[in-house]
């Protein structure tokens, strides 16, 4: 993608947004060879900027208010007039910072100062947990505001999104720029006044869903969906009812999870069909599958798919002959089942999806969070809903739907900042166009890395953990215990509490409490038992206590698919300078092992015994790791790719899809 410079909105308000033309995968490859490299740290790249931003400093600070407030207008005159160079953000970072100094009690770091320079450059910024992204991208977002441009700070959820954006407040209206919020429940006219303000803190899927419904807006010309919403917006020209004024510039927070982690799906707005003509169907598609021999099918953990063999295929038709109906026509018969068996054999309870309230919630397997909007498509879920004995709802029709990839392409100009951007730089380069630059940390790390520990079986690895839990316990140090799966962490608590060890368990049954119980993990004789992203975003601050004790101490009882996010869960020690420690208990009998392992690999894990298990897993668990992010990332270029050219095909039709 080319590079865009970022100016003022024009002032007759055209919905703004980039269109680019369809890449070619030679193209993508390219762009990700060229940003495949290590990320470069850029300490010495932004020196004349930090010294001109110095060299204002005590000037400002023997500044009155009125004062700081004339100064503001003069600041940011190169960026108004187009010029978006280092230099030119040095007088306004430096008034910036007194004007945070003196309403929110904070004066940003230097690297903060570098930090919101690069995402002012349109790039990413790996900053290390706990070294202020908030307040960093509060920078950035001021600066260009202050400068003309319409803000969108984007979160990973509705709570990041309130408290990052109340926060910051003070500083904001200090500055006269308005901030609004998108959460969930906002009514229409509440997101356009929110959407209207210079800076708009959102949700990434709360402001891809208000996109898609501007997209139809714009788009339909009559029929069924546009007169649908007339009645839904009450609004007598199309022009009042857009809810965004435009894609003009975003920061996206946690970046890697958003752009990367959550970009094999696309977002959808769909509308459900009756349930009733779906239900029967289900119901006995389950127990048709229920009735299959395990040698009827091929169970791929891996790639997620399930094959009936010529022996099944021959006893489905003898088992449903007696159902009738729908079940005659063999093409339809075949797939039906092969969904049931999807339902019953590849998604787990408490792993893949929550039973809460007569519902089925999917479980996001890289936050560890419900995604109470989302629903598996082409009958998946009702068929997991029949399985759990739940309400069966309706099938969903999509209306409309857009990749992560494709929406935040769209943007004037993007950037972003998150902890652990190097392993997928190559990935943002090639799909976003995003530089990745490493920010270094304000003080030293004093994270101690211990060396991972392997075992052969689950049970020996759950008691192994315990025991490590507890004697770390009777020394006052907190601990974190991370999991993969709701269902692991509820084991560990059941193990903790036979041991007598009192703790907190935070997964996706707890969201409402999430913020609460992470905030308190560093006091001294805490354990805290976690999904592996809970509470990300939230700071774990220590008491003296704790510090005296050696810090939190972090503990990953699996590896997950992406060695990213292991990286994040270690990220929640030793920030600052704070002391700290972290450690991996795998086990052979991990999920990564058991659905992605080779025949060769398998064969290994099950010649290795306890005395051979910490060999094979070192050799095993980053080779598996490999290959899954490998393969997550062709699913993700695939999606964009067939994104792109579904909406050539249907453009003449203006449909967006």
């Amino acid at each position: 993608m080319s590079e865009v410079s970022i100016l003022p909105i024009s002032p007759n308000g055209v919905y703004a947004e980039r269109r680019l033309p369809v890449e070619s995968a030679f193209e993508r490859w390219w762009r990700r060879w060229l940003g495949g490299g290590m990320a470069r740290s850029v300490s010495r790249d932004y020196a004349e900027m930090l010294a001109l931003a110095h060299s204002h400093a005590d000037e400002l600070g023997r500044s009155s208010d009125s004062t700081l407030r004339a100064r503001i207008e003069t600041a940011f005159e190169s960026l108004r007039a187009g010029s978006w160079q280092r230099p030119d953000f040095a007088e306004g970072f430096a008034v910036l910072r007194e004007v945070a100094g003196r309403t929110l009690g904070k004066r940003h770091f230097d690297v903060q100062l570098i930090g919101a320079a690069v995402m002012l450059e349109g790039k990413l910024a790996e900053m290390e947990t706990g070294e202020g992204k908030t307040l960093t991208a509060g920078l950035a977002a001021a600066a260009a505001a202050l400068s003309g441009v319409p803000v969108h700070v984007v979160s990973v959820n509705d709570y990041l999104v309130e408290r990052d954006a109340e926060q910051l407040r003070p500083f904001y209206e200090w500055l006269g720029l308005e901030v609004g919020i998108i959460v969930e429940g906002r009514s229409i006219p509440e997101r356009q006044a929110a959407y209207a303000c210079p800076i708009c803190y959102c949700s990434n899927k709360e402001l891809v869903f208000d996109y898609l419904k501007d997209q139809i807006t714009l788009r339909g010309s009559g029929g069924p969906i546009a007169l649908s919403l007339d009645r839904v917006y009450g609004a007598e020209n199309r022009q009042s009812r857009l809810i965004l004024r435009g894609l003009h510039f975003a920061i996206v927070d946690e970046a890697d999870s958003v752009m990367i982690d959550e970009a094999r799906v696309p977002v959808i707005i769909s509308r459900t069909n009756d349930a009733d003509a779906l239900a029967g169907r289900v119901v006995e598609a389950i127990a048709i599958a229920r009735e299959l021999r395990t040698d009827d099918y091929v169970v791929n953990r891996e790639r997620r798919s399930v094959k009936l063999t010529d022996e099944g295929r021959l006893r489905l038709l003898e088992i449903s002959t007696g159902y009738g109906g729908f079940w005659r026509r063999a093409q339809w018969r075949e797939e039906n089942v092969r969904q049931a068996l999807s339902a019953l054999y590849l998604y787990d309870r408490d792993e893949h999806y929550l039973v809460d309230d007569d519902k089925v919630l999917i479980i996001d397997e890289f936050t560890g969070r419900t995604m109470a909007d989302r629903s598996w498509e082409q009958g998946l879920h009702q068929m997991i809903e029949a399985k759990e004995g739940v309400t069966i709802t309706g099938e969903r029709d999509a209306i409309a739907k857009i990749s992560y990839q494709r929406f935040f392409r769209r943007y004037m100009k993007l950037a972003g900042m998150t902890g652990t951007a190097s392993e997928v730089r190559g990935e943002l380069r090639a799909i976003y166009a995003l530089d990745v630059r490493r920010v270094p940390t304000n003080r030293p790390s004093r994270r101690e890395y211990l060396r991972p520990r392997y075992f052969r079986s689950r049970d020996d690895k759950w008691a192994q953990v315990c025991a490590r839990v507890a004697s770390l316990h009777a020394t006052g140090r907190p601990v974190l215990v991370g999991t993969r799966s709701v269902a692991d962490s509820e084991c560990v608590s059941r193990a903790l509490h036979r041991q007598g060890v009192a703790h907190e368990v935070l997964n996706a049954r707890q969201n409402k409490e999430e913020a609460a119980i992470i905030a308190l993990a560093g006091q001294p004789f805490r354990v805290t038992v976690a999904t592996n992203m809970a509470g990300r975003g939230t700071d774990i601050k220590l008491a003296d206590a704790a510090l005296a004790s050696g810090g939190l101490h972090v503990i990953a009882t699996e590896y997950h698919e992406a060695g990213r996010i292991d990286r994040q869960l270690f990220g929640r020690c030793a920030r600052q300078g704070d002391p700290g420690s972290c450690e991996t208990y795998a086990s052979l009998e991990d999920s990564l092992v058991v659905n992605h392992a080779g025949w060769w690999m398998r064969l290994l894990v099950r010649l290795a015994g306890a005395r051979h298990a910490q060999r094979v897993g070192r050799l095993v668990f980053l080779r598996l790791q490999r290959r899954v992010e490998s393969r997550h990332s062709d699913i993700r270029a695939r999606l964009l790719s067939s994104d792109e050219q579904l909406e050539q095909m249907l453009a003449f039709s203006g449909r967006l899809r």
